[in-house]
């Protein structure tokens, strides 16, 4: 399979071990492990304190099925597979998709849920959210259903969605699962943000528990804040997708580790516990955020989230996002990721709510702010620019030079204006 380069990522590891602050991080602040232990009950010690560092079962441990079985309302552990998110990503698309599908997306997405459909040879559709002012997001129900074709295969949605913060209504979800099963298509759900509702009462039930041909995917990256653990699970009721999933990950990792797995147990069953401590990490952040963008509207326009860790707000246009993005990140050690990471040309960026630091983060950038940043980066562009100019003409142009003490003002007027040279290539001596 040839696949195109994972832009966001590439990104990330390029900077993300190299700067003082992510601004962008999608993540919320991660546990220690000490922190993590503190939450364990006594079973759940008793299997750390003698965990083997053997290989463990394909399709997970399964005590740890049978903790993510409990999310649920239909499904059992049998129903679970455990894989790395990322994995469990690519093991879908491969396994459900064929040359010549076709796949909708919700948009802008994560690069995999439409890259590995496409590098399969799919067509893929990008179903789009558009700004709605104070309301945050809006998907058009409409235009998933305008863009069906016969060989419409999959669905792919992201709710809470990442980067926007979006998150549909339970009769928009129900609507969209109507439209699946109408027509016998998969949905493929992830839903790692998900338990990060600002509002429990608006919080979806998983698309696998609503769909008999729904694919679930979730993990511990982003509401229990262990990302390093690397477990995710594909949760699903069809039974043969799954067994074709499983036999497709003997050629990824086989299985998990052993201690992630241990861990994940602990912090599955101090769920309740984790998910409060990131959400009051998250809402106070998005406090802040509020009140930072709104004091210069004019260069930011705030699009609220409505759940997840992450909002994704939209620079002045006369601001160039890539710009400002870069020149932060040298003047302040501010990462922040551009929306064209995302595919999306709208000169958006993803604001990451779930990092203790964005205060101290958010200062950075007004700093750079108050100090002319813009400008100042501004100003370097057309420094390049220039160089350029100069460079291109010290080939092309004559550079006449005159060694006397006095300027030869009519030549260069006259090169000026028969030649296009600019004074400098004249020299500073005359």
């Amino acid at each position: 399979m040839q696949i195109k380069p994972f832009e966001l990522e590439r990104y990330f590891a390029e900077h993300e071990f190299r700067v003082r602050f992510l601004l962008s991080a999608s993540d919320c602040e991660s546990l220690t492990l000490q922190e993590l232990l503190a939450l364990a009950d006594a079973d759940g010690l008793a299997l750390w304190d003698g965990l083997s560092l053997a290989y463990t079962e394909s399709q997970g441990h399964p005590l740890l099925r049978r903790e993510i079985a409990r999310q649920h309302q239909t499904v059992t552990p049998d129903d679970v597979l455990v894989a790395a998110p990322e994995e469990a990503i690519f093991i879908a698309m491969n396994t459900l998709l064929a040359p010549g599908d076709h796949v909708l997306v919700t948009f802008p997405a994560y690069q995999s849920l439409y890259q590995v459909a496409e590098a399969a040879g799919c067509t893929v559709t990008r179903w789009p959210l558009t700004p709605d002012g104070a309301a945050g997001w809006r998907l058009d129900i409409d235009f998933l259903r305008d863009h069906l074709r016969p060989e419409t295969r999959l669905i792919v949605v992201n709710f809470p969605h990442n980067p926007t913060g979006h998150l549909p209504t339970r009769g928009e979800l129900d609507t969209i699962v109507e439209i699946a099963a109408g027509r016998g298509i998969y949905i493929f759900s992830d839903e790692m943000y998900r338990l990060l509702e600002y509002d429990p009462a608006r919080r979806l039930p998983s698309v696998c528990d609503l769909y008999e041909r729904g694919i679930a995917l979730a993990g511990l990256s982003k509401a229990y804040a262990l990302p390093g653990l690397r477990i995710g699970w594909l949760a699903t009721r069809d039974r043969e997708v799954l067994n074709r999933c499983a036999a497709f990950k003997d050629y990824t990792t086989i299985c998990s580790s052993a201690p992630s797995e241990v861990l994940g147990v602990i912090a599955l069953r101090a769920a309740a516990r984790i998910v409060e401590r990131n959400l009051a990490i998250i809402r106070s952040n998005l406090s802040a955020a509020e009140r930072f963008f709104a004091q210069d509207t004019a260069l930011f326009t705030w699009l609220p989230p409505r759940a997840g860790s992450v909002a994704f707000p939209r620079l002045a246009e006369r601001v160039p996002v890539a710009g400002f993005c870069r020149d932060l990140l040298a003047a302040q050690n501010v990462m922040v990721v551009p929306g064209d990471l995302f595919g999306h040309a709208g000169n958006h960026f993803r604001v990451g709510l779930g990092r203790r630091n964005l205060p101290e983060a958010l200062e950075r950038v007004q700093r750079y702010l108050d100090h002319g940043g813009l400008r100042q980066g501004r100003t370097q562009n057309v420094k390049r620019k220039t160089q350029n100019v100069k460079r291109k003409t010290q080939v092309t142009q004559p550079a006449w030079r005159c060694h006397s003490r006095k300027p030869l003002a009519g030549i260069q007027r006259r090169c000026q204006r028969e030649l296009g040279c600019p004074i400098e290539a004249f020299g500073h001596d005359g």
